[in-house]
């Protein structure tokens, strides 16, 4: 048995005692402290609760999974050294556990830990428990060896476990967070603002949206970073992020406004580094209520084709590439990045607008004097978010859509979308298994069990749903790969999503620093280098 590394594969404020510490560390920049700072802060450190980018990201220098990613999308041992689906047994999968792991408060890491932390990340209402809807049964051999039974052979399993943490078990008992808190429902527990994990780093301070610092663990199993003190700085306003890299306030911007790339490219002292990122960004809307509750009409415009059309048709997305996003974009139709299995050209296609034609279809929808509706859309998640649902707006009015924009903090617009509280939202939408399924799985598939958390539509298809459950356990991967353009043609076809463009990245360093763009937008500070 053996794993396979080619498989498919300051807040915005920055108030004054923030900015007092960030200035103590002026210049500082050496193979130890890391001043690192981004649009936005982990909504919780409960590494089950809530399936989100920025959530993860943190998560992971402090947490671990079995495997990892790289950022050349292959899969990488971490605390699996081995992995394979059994000879004896193909519906179960067998992972070899790392040896004298620790976590941070001193235990021995062992395969029942690992067992608790599979079965919690797949109950519900735990953010990740779609990734694991297959699994059947999670049992430990012995110290070292967990065997993850499904309800039938699943050659992609593992692909789907590099956002999955390994939490303590006993931990977990003492502080009675056996099951992940519900984050959309505003739960409170003490692994919210708590940690225990093997990660590489420890937390030793923690104030949510200001600062995190984080510390080497000198108990860790790997060799030791470069980095070994992380200062961890939320800065949501784009021209303040700006100016603490270029005062010395901090090291490293990982979301780099798309307005300031050129200028900072030719900026002494200061390189940046550029990618795609692994995520599409796109609206959606209620497909299925009798009536909108943000709109004067009296009943549901989204229910009817010709208005998904109409939308479809308004939308201008060479024009949000060049204007919004100052060409760092990549424009699409569908929301799938071209890493991702089932990506195609087809699938990528759009025309040009055509606001005329858009403005019948309104009409002809039985509303001759157009209607109104609210856009809830995220100010400090993705790359100019509200920029985008701005420019939206202007198009759609052209089609005589109204619509009311409301922009608010990711941390309360998320909730939205999953409480059902949105009739029209902005979402992005990362894959980090590299697998259409993952989308089907989140975003397509009917809300019941662990399926569809992210499903804001309300669409509900039991015969794609048969289908979406299928890819799971499906090992002809032709054949799977033709289910997946299939359900790809009726996702489509229905216009469930109105996607706008894959995102691009660029992370600004200050000179001496070096840290590679990762796909899923996830840098690891512990790959950081120092000339």
């Amino acid at each position: 048995m053996s794993h396979k590394l080619d498989q498919t594969g300051v807040r915005a404020r920055l108030m004054l005692g923030a900015a007092a510490v960030a200035l103590a560390f002026a210049g500082a920049a050496n193979a130890e402290t890391l001043r690192w700072a981004r649009v936005a802060d982990a909504l919780t450190l409960d590494p089950h609760s809530q399936n989100e980018g920025p959530t993860h990201t943190l998560n992971h220098h402090i947490y671990e999974t079995l495997v990892g990613r790289a950022v050349d999308g292959s899969l990488t041992p971490r605390l699996a050294t081995e992995w394979g689906i059994s000879e004896e047994d193909d519906t179960v999968w067998v992972f070899k556990i790392r040896e004298g792991v620790t976590f941070h408060d001193g235990t021995s890491m062992t395969a029942e830990d690992v067992v608790f932390s599979l079965d919690r990340a797949r109950t519900p209402p735990s953010g990740m428990a779609a990734l694991h809807a297959a699994v059947e049964e999670v049992t430990a051999v012995d110290d070292t060896t967990v065997h993850v039974r499904l309800s039938g052979p699943a050659p992609l399993y593992v692909q789907n476990l590099t956002n999955t943490f390994i939490m303590s078990k006993a931990w977990a008992e003492e502080n009675g967070v056996e099951t992940a808190p519900n984050f959309a429902a505003g739960e409170e527990a003490y692994s919210v603002r708590n940690t225990n994990g093997t990660g590489p780093y420890v937390m030793v301070e923690r104030d949510p949206e200001v600062r995190t610092v984080l510390q080497v663990f000198d108990g860790h199993w790997d060799d030791a970073p470069a980095v070994t003190e992380i200062i961890y700085t939320p800065i949501s306003e784009a021209a303040t992020r700006v100016a603490a890299l270029l005062s010395g306030e901090v090291d490293v911007v990982q979301d780099v406004p798309v307005q300031d790339i050129a200028r900072l490219e030719q900026t002494d002292g200061i390189k940046v580094v550029r990618g795609p990122e692994n995520r599409n960004i796109f609206f959606s809307y209620d497909m299925t209520s009798d009536r909108l509750a943000s709109s004067d009409a009296e009943d549901n415009p989204f229910a009817k084709p010709e208005i998904r059309e109409a939308m479809a048709l308004s939308l201008d997305r060479n024009a949000i590439r060049q204007v919004v996003m100052r060409g760092e974009s990549q424009p699409s139709a569908a929301p799938l990045p071209p890493f991702v299995n089932g990506w195609t050209e087809e699938l990528d296609a759009f025309g040009e607008p055509d606001y005329a034609r858009a403005a019948e279809l309104v009409a002809e929808a039985g509303y001759p004097n157009g209607f109104s509706v609210d856009l809830n859309c995220p100010n400090d998640r993705y790359l100019n978010d509200e920029a985008i649902c701005q420019a939206l707006v202007g198009m759609l009015a052209r089609a005589n859509i109204r619509v009311n924009l409301v922009s608010q903090t990711r941390s309360l617009h998320f909730p939205l979308i999953e409480n059902w509280e949105t009739d029209f939202y902005l979402l992005g939408w990362g894959v980090p298994t590299f697998d259409s399924q993952y989308v089907f799985d989140f975003l397509v598939h009917t809300r019941e069990g662990s399926y569809g958390s992210f499903n804001g539509t309300r669409y509900s298809n039991p015969d794609l749903d048969a289908k979406i459950e299928s890819l799971a356990t499906m090992t002809d991967l032709d054949a799977r790969d033709a289910v997946i353009a299939e359900i790809w043609d009726v996702v489509m076809e229905e216009r469930i999503f109105l996607n706008v463009h894959n995102q691009m990245l660029a992370y600004a360093m200050r000179d001496g620093i070096s840290l590679d763009v990762h796909p899923e937008n996830q840098p690891r500070m512990t790959t950081v280098t120092f000339d």
